[in-house]
């Protein structure tokens, strides 16, 4: 249960965070209405109280492990919304990151 709470934490932290950046580009870069801007100011908050509900502790543990997941949640928002296409690089990159992720967050520990 820890494993799969965390997961669906880390999506949502990541929707949240990416969600809201993209928010703020997307008023300031593409000339969007500045509430646009507002909404991803909120958004970016609820990302910020979405990363206190993990099970672990540790904040340093948490923000590091995260890191990973905005690294691939980035790419994959890419694709979906802009229509962004990785190289094998951001493919590559990505799963390294991921995999720190695990090693981080849910390799055992005593």
């Amino acid at each position: 249960m820890f494993v799969a709470r965390s997961l669906v934490l880390f999506v949502l932290a990541a929707l949240a965070e990416i969600g809201g950046a993209w928010l703020v580009w997307q008023s300031v870069r593409e000339h969007r209405p500045w509430w646009v801007a507002g909404l991803g100011v909120i958004a970016l908050g609820v990302y910020g109280f979405v990363a206190t509900l993990q099970p672990d502790a540790n904040f340093g543990r948490i923000l590091a492990a995260y890191g990973g997941v905005f690294v691939a949640g980035s790419l994959a928002w890419g694709m979906v919304v802009d229509g962004f296409r990785p190289d094998p690089w951001d493919l590559a990159g990505a799963t390294v990151c991921l995999a720190g992720v695990a090693l981080i967050m849910y390799a055992p520990r005593r």
